[in-house]
């Protein structure tokens, strides 16, 4: 299986929005990256805090010039229950990946084991995309912890546009 690498084009993505636009990562134009978050679901309590969290520092990747934008397998009506039982208020929050693109993206794919989980959903996975559609920072979880630090991105940004820090990783 290949996997989204560092210094080399994302894979292709598109999927729909709550708000009712489509999202397509060849149209992003960030001033410094896109932050892109790949959720487990609606059953998933580590991703509703890893969400909340992730919005209240919305403000601050903005300020950095990061776009961010979270997506699952979930259905429509799945993800709005999420946003809405979630507080979700200005997270632009995706539906409808689908199993082949989740897998483009080197996610982790699960078959529920328990009511509430849907029958096949991937698991969690973190990319910091630059401006060119390349892959700077790749994280990709085969369970719901151990996630990024997400604070930790706030000042990464900084580190990385003042220092012109690289993508590390490229070599496979």
């Amino acid at each position: 299986m290949n996997r989204p690498t560092p210094k080399h084009k994302a894979p292709k993505l598109s999927f729909p929005l709550l708000d009712g636009s489509t999202w397509n990562l060849e149209e992003q134009q960030p001033e410094n990256f896109t932050l892109l978050v790949f959720y487990r679901g609606l059953h998933c309590p580590l991703c509703k805090k890893y969400l909340v969290e992730l919005e209240d520092l919305l403000e601050d990747f903005n300020k950095k010039g990061v776009k961010v934008v979270a997506v699952s397998m979930d259905d429509e009506k799945r993800a709005r229950l999420s946003r809405k039982d979630w507080g979700l208020k200005d997270l632009r929050v995706g539906y409808n990946l689908d199993l082949e693109t989740a897998k483009n993206w080197g996610l982790y794919i699960s078959k529920g084991i328990k009511e509430g989980e849907p029958d096949v959903f991937s698991e969690p996975g973190l990319f910091l995309i630059d401006k060119n559609a390349e892959i700077y920072y790749a994280a990709i979880n085969s369970n719901p912890w151990g996630r990024p630090y997400l604070p930790s991105f706030v000042k990464a940004v900084d580190f990385i546009t003042e220092s012109g820090y690289p993508a590390r990783g490229e070599m496979l």
